[in-house]
């Protein structure tokens, strides 16, 4: 008989909410941590034919290069998941959306105050803007690449699946950004004296530079939140999100975003990733997992239940 142990950390759940003085929406999560064990059952000695796994065994294949169209079902599932959480948000959550959500309305509303108080610096502007596209978009990257590309060398199944979860995340970050920043339509603050209202033509001007959420902001914790999970040492939370703070902090001295459209990509994009991470990591993921397993007997069944809820 075949024994298979991990650890099952499932739980850190986006939960998107409808917030007046944001115009648009905000988050929150909860989390739980247990202990999982399970083993493999072969098929009987005396059998004359190894047993079928019946119609309904869900999908095990992983997202990888051989299987893009996995990665992209792992996608649409995590941002429907996102888009729906608040559906099922308990009324706990209040604890983290009301002090996001007045958080972001002083944001909001100091927001003008602050960019014309930092004032025009071409320079500054430049060398900061150049400082978070490297930080927040090509680096995230090019770390996900590459570490897909040793992990392969390597043989590192858990480097993979970290390279493979930080780009999943990064994409439903993307797309997540879209869609609200169209919906929001906040005017950039290099406009109309850095008003930042939002729909500020109404549907005939739609869209106009929209400015909310940051979309570096929002990359760059999706991927340091996976990447800090899946390696939890001090040295890489360090790193990881302080190149997150730093892009964040830059986007505002650069004046391409308000502080408040940083807060709001930070924070979706931190929680993002988190939801990817404990809905997709094998050492962080779900409660029960039924997957196929080849033995020298034959293939059977791989059950994998958390008891330590």
């Amino acid at each position: 008989m075949i024994a298979a142990r991990r650890v099952s950390y499932d739980g850190l759940m986006v939960k998107l909410f409808l917030c007046a003085a944001l115009a648009g929406c905000g988050v929150v999560s909860s989390w739980g941590q247990s202990s999982s064990a399970g083993q493999n059952l072969p098929s009987a000695p005396n059998a004359r034919a190894a047993p079928q796994l019946p119609p309904s065994a869900p999908e095990t294949k992983p997202c990888d290069l051989s299987s893009l169209l996995v990665c992209v079902k792992h996608v649409a599932e995590d941002e429907k998941g996102i888009v729906l959480s608040p559906l099922h948000a308990p009324a706990e959550d209040l604890w983290w959306i009301v002090p996001f959500g007045v958080a972001t309305g002083v944001g909001i509303h100091y927001d003008t105050e602050a960019i014309q108080d930092l004032g025009v610096n071409p320079t500054r502007e430049d060398r900061f803007n150049k400082l978070s596209d490297y930080a927040g978009l090509y680096a995230p990257f090019a770390a996900t690449g590459v570490g897909y590309a040793a992990a392969a060398v390597k043989g590192n199944d858990y480097l993979k699946e970290t390279a493979v979860l930080s780009a999943e995340a990064m994409a439903d970050a993307a797309i997540l950004d879209e869609g609200m920043k169209y919906a929001l339509d906040r005017e950039n603050p290099m406009l109309n004296k850095a008003k930042g209202g939002f729909w500020p033509g109404g549907p005939k001007s739609w869209p106009n530079s929209p400015s909310m959420p940051s979309e570096h902001a929002m990359n760059v914790w999706s991927f340091a939140h996976v990447v800090a999970g899946q390696y939890d040492g001090i040295g890489t939370k360090a790193l990881v999100y302080g190149v997150a703070t730093t892009v964040s902090v830059s986007r505002v001295l650069a004046r391409q975003h308000f502080p408040s459209d940083v807060l709001v990509g930070s924070t979706f994009g931190w929680l993002i990733g988190g939801y990817v991470l404990n809905h997709r990591s094998m050492e962080h993921g779900r409660l029960v997992d039924v997957s196929a397993v080849e033995t020298p007997l034959g293939r059977g069944v791989q059950v994998r239940v958390g008891l330590g809820r």
